[in-house]
């Protein structure tokens, strides 16, 4: 856990300033998770980095909570969201397991880029279960790392050696769905923008 704060505060301003990188499929992610929104909703994003998905969201629900991992991370995100004049998204430094949530306390919860780097993605999910609202909905856009080319998968252990990559679990797409509907969700939505990624919405 140490480690993987310490990569994130460490890689906080570097990823601050690097571009999306398909900006085609990051905004149609957008765009189905609005159409499911409703007004009133109340929104947890885990993993939420610099803020710019929570920030993109903020005029489509009541209120979001985003929270990170790294601190530098979410001082960037704070700025961001002062910058801009958005009022409903509260930032908070902690993890799934570690922050004080009410059980079925949120009607969506977002996990984006970021159930590939936990070391127990299966208790997270169990814990996204936890705190949804019966029919609410878990939105999670994941890489598929067994997917991935072969010199990738041999690059990346080479990379985490010397600090550049941070932990990575090894999904395949059935693992993924396998996890979200032994913890007892159903898979309303799924797209593969493409075959070393998955964009899921599942429904508690």
């Amino acid at each position: 856990m140490k480690e993987s704060k310490a990569f994130w505060d460490k890689t906080a301003r570097r990823y601050a300033k690097s571009p999306v990188r398909d900006v085609d499929t990051y905004q149609k992610k957008l765009a189905i998770t609005q159409g499911y929104f409703r007004q009133d909703w109340s929104v947890l994003e885990f993993g939420c980095g610099t803020g710019s998905t929570a920030l993109a969201h903020a005029p489509y629900v009541n209120e979001i909570l985003a929270t990170d991992i790294s601190g530098k991370m979410l001082d960037i995100a704070a700025q961001k969201a002062r910058d801009a004049g958005i009022e409903n998204v509260r930032f908070q430094q902690g993890t799934l397991e570690s922050l004080e949530l009410e059980p079925e306390n949120f009607d969506a919860v977002l996990g984006l880029n970021i159930l590939h780097l936990l070391e127990n993605a299966e208790v997270a999910v169990s814990r996204v279960y936890e705190v949804l609202r019966p029919g609410g909905i878990f939105v999670s856009s994941t890489a598929l790392v067994a997917d991935m080319l072969v010199l990738w998968r041999l690059l990346i252990p080479a990379m985490q050696m010397v600090g550049l990559a941070p932990f990575v679990n090894r999904f395949t797409r059935e693992t993924l769905v396998s996890m979200l509907t032994n913890a007892g969700f159903s898979i309303e939505y799924e797209w593969q923008p493409n075959k070393a990624s998955v964009f899921l919405v599942a429904r508690k």
